[in-house]
């Protein structure tokens, strides 16, 4: 297992904030970067824990920094794992050309083109490697305990994550104006057509409208989105479509709730807005 070294820490909400780096065997050897965040625990308990994937562009620091997390998690007791959005320095051709593909939008799948397939395993990575090596440095955290959320390219990261996994990973599931629909939207076709071998028809197992819509167990859904966003507008994240897949399953507004916020846009305003919100739904689900 690899081992982790400390990069820095810095205290807040009496709890400590500490960036990791390791060398990442689903990233093909790469360093790995990521943020935790732990409240103040003196008895050294096992806390429970939230992950947080980050949008198109952005790194671990990115809702660390901006997000507004931190206050309201530490008052519940939760710790937050914030990943990269990507692996860096995989040398692939042509992954540093665009802001929307490849470095920095790994789009938290396993790539199965030959040319990605190395290191780009952000699925793996954030569902098995982390978790591994976080218990295996001892650190107080409960994987038993796990929920996820996330923004644009992270809620659908969040939301796909969640809702294929067999195990039942997570308890529940949030997203900040996710890629809801991402076989039906240019970001989603750009990338599935980039990483995966089958292009956009193996990119339905990770679409969430298209996971929702064959789901038939429990599941504890929150969306918030702002209809002032301009990718919203731009038709990049259809909300709506993941709404309709969820009501023709069955699900309804205590299982899966969408919710859209009048003219707030796709920034960090907007997600610090309704951190809280976030924070406090999961926090009924990791605590109970």
């Amino acid at each position: 297992m690899a081992a982790l070294e400390k990069v820095s820490s810095n205290k807040v909400y009496e709890g400590e904030l500490i960036k990791y780096k390791f060398k990442s065997e689903a990233l093909g050897g790469l360093d790995a970067n990521f943020n935790l965040f732990l409240p103040s625990n003196k008895s050294g308990v096992k806390v429970p824990v939230l992950v947080y994937l980050a949008g198109l562009t952005c790194t671990e620091d990115t809702g660390a920094q901006k997000g507004g997390y931190l206050g309201v998690a530490a008052s519940q007791n939760i710790a937050i794992l914030f990943p990269d959005t990507s692996p860096r320095g995989a040398g692939v051709p042509g992954e540093d050309d665009d802001w929307d593909f490849g470095t920095g939008a790994g789009f938290y799948l396993d790539a199965t083109r030959p040319e990605y397939s190395k290191h780009y395993n952000m699925a793996t990575h954030i569902t098995v490697e982390l978790p591994q090596v976080i218990e295996a440095a001892g650190i107080p955290i409960d994987f038993q305990r796990q929920s996820i959320f996330g923004h644009s390219m992270g809620g659908h990261g969040a939301l796909t994550l969640y809702l294929s996994s067999k195990t039942k990973q997570y308890r529940s599931a949030s997203a900040f104006a996710p890629i809801s629909n991402p076989t039906k939207c240019p970001w989603g076709e750009k990338a599935f057509k980039g990483y995966l071998a089958g292009g956009i028809a193996e990119g339905k197992r990770y679409d969430a409208t298209e996971l929702i819509s064959k789901s038939t167990d429990p599941v504890h859904i929150l969306i918030d989105y702002g209809t002032g966003d301009n990718f919203y507008k731009q038709g990049q994240l259809l909300p709506e479509s993941f709404l309709k897949a969820a009501r023709d399953a069955g699900y309804d507004e205590f299982q899966v709730r969408v919710r859209s916020q009048d003219a707030y846009d796709h920034s960090y305003y907007f997600i610090s807005t309704f951190a809280s919100d976030h924070i406090h739904f999961h926090a009924n689900f990791l605590k109970a």
